[in-house]
């Protein structure tokens, strides 16, 4: 076989070596190396495109002294692994996403003997969940060294496109309440309205995770593990004086899995002609009427349970939000706040402008 890269030195002593391929003309610099280390790299890169599976023999020996797993661990080895770590919804979420029939492509191959082809074409198989979960696997892969480097660099992800969201309207709302039939369905769509909780933290609601007194609703969030504290005013609480004394408020709703609760959200959804919103939508609806009615940005994320500024925003971003002149915020804030003297500055000097307080 033709040798393709040899190797050349610009200028006679103290000069750069280049690898030069012999079939693209195309150079590429050493870096500061020997003579002789830049003769071995040459060496090396012609041995590898004759043996290149030599070549894997090689690094997976090596290897092996260090992980005895590396020729035999597989896609669902450390699809499996994932699983054990996790709890809760996120266990779930996992063990329905191992079954995806666009993982089948890998599932059972080697993680040392996988190419990139074999990760684009489970891609190109699957859906949004697929290149989620694919790529927080392939990610897990690398930080556990099972992967000595990235099959597919971290910008030739394809991106992933979900689903447009949006927030429930008060008047597709007020249609649910009024159809609803079952007095336990009502008050929960009621309560989600008002406080924007996520269904599982509401469904798993109890008598005593509500305070009279203090008009307070606490409870862990089950996603996070954060304490919640809702304050309610005279409409949840004429919600609440409908709903069990004792025990779960919702009975039913607590009894049934996430999905099934969706469902017949979704079922009573499409009775009404009503269409793009899930049960979650009230989260979205609950974080656009804080946005709208002037609410503090932090009293809202803490409410929702965001840790992050950015996600409360991305779920308040559609809110039509209709701003004050100024010369109407200026007369209703005078008196409110402590005026102040505006600085200006002409050819490098400093001085204070006479403020006109009232």
């Amino acid at each position: 076989m033709k040798t393709r890269y040899r190797l050349i030195r610009r200028g006679n002593r103290g000069g750069a070596f280049y690898c030069v391929d012999t079939e693209t003309g195309k150079r590429s610099s050493l870096g500061a190396v020997t003579e002789d280390e830049a003769s071995q790299i040459v060496e090396a890169k012609n041995t590898a495109r004759r043996q290149p599976q030599l070549n894997l023999h090689i690094a997976r020996a090596y290897l092996a002294g260090t992980d005895s797993g590396i020729a035999t661990r597989t896609w669902q080895d450390a699809l499996n692994f994932i699983i054990e770590s996790k709890l809760g919804s996120t266990q779930r979420r996992w063990r329905c996403a191992a079954k995806e029939k666009a993982l089948d492509g890998i599932r059972h191959r080697v993680i040392m003997e996988t190419q990139a082809e074999h990760l684009l074409a489970c891609l190109k198989a699957g859906t949004v969940s697929t290149n989620v979960h694919l790529r927080m696997l392939h990610n897990f892969c690398l930080s556990m060294t099972w992967l000595p480097w990235p099959l597919i660099a971290k910008r030739l992800w394809p991106a992933v496109r979900f689903k447009e969201k949006r927030a429930i309207t008060a008047e597709e709302h007020a249609r649910i309440i009024a159809r609803e039939q079952n007095p336990e369905r009502r008050a929960f769509y009621q309560m989600a309205w008002h406080l924007g909780a996520s269904q599982a933290d509401l469904a798993g609601l109890e008598s005593t995770n509500v305070d009279w007194e203090q008009q307070v609703i606490s409870f862990a969030r089950m996603k996070t593990g954060s304490i919640a504290l809702l304050r309610f005013g005279d409409e949840v609480a004429s919600i609440l004086r409908t709903l069990p004394a004792t025990g779960l408020l919702f009975p039913y709703l607590a009894s049934v899995r996430s999905g099934d609760r969706s469902t017949e959200f979704k079922q009573r959804c499409d009775g009404l002609g009503i269409k793009g919103v899930t049960l979650h939508s009230y989260r979205y609806a609950w974080a656009e009427r804080a946005k709208v009615a002037g609410y503090p940005e932090w009293f809202a994320q803490e409410s929702l349970g965001h840790n992050s500024k950015a996600v409360h925003r991305a779920y308040a971003r559609k809110a039509q939000v209709l701003l004050p002149a100024l010369e109407d915020y200026e007369r209703e804030q005078r008196g409110k706040v402590i005026p102040f003297a505006p600085v200006a500055r002409l050819a490098g000097v400093e001085f204070e402008t006479e403020a006109k307080v009232k």
